[in-house]
């Protein structure tokens, strides 16, 4: 026999109002704890040189010693907005 749950001296639209309630209360301790990953942003190397103010020459001893991270995609470069912000942050540290 399945397990069966009664319930007294509740109308059906009581009890939908409490579940509802329950589920609302849910989602909101999810919205408080949950943050969204943004995708990735790719950037070129003239839009680098421009964010970071530096010179082709610079941003080529960087790859060179291995400060920039270069992403290859065929003939294209891109290097990933966050580790760009992450060496940012790290490079006073």
């Amino acid at each position: 026999m399945a397990d069966v749950t009664q319930t007294h001296n509740t109308t059906p639209e009581e009890l939908i109002e409490k579940f509802l309630k329950g589920v609302d209360e849910r989602f909101e301790d999810l919205k408080k704890n949950f943050t969204p990953r943004e995708p990735d942003e790719l950037l070129t190397t003239k839009e680098l040189e421009k964010e970071l103010k530096i010179s082709a020459v610079t941003r080529w001893n960087w790859e060179k010693k291995k400060i920039l991270t270069p992403r290859k995609i065929g003939a294209r470069t891109y290097y990933l907005r966050s580790e760009i912000k992450e060496l940012l942050l790290n490079s006073n540290k």
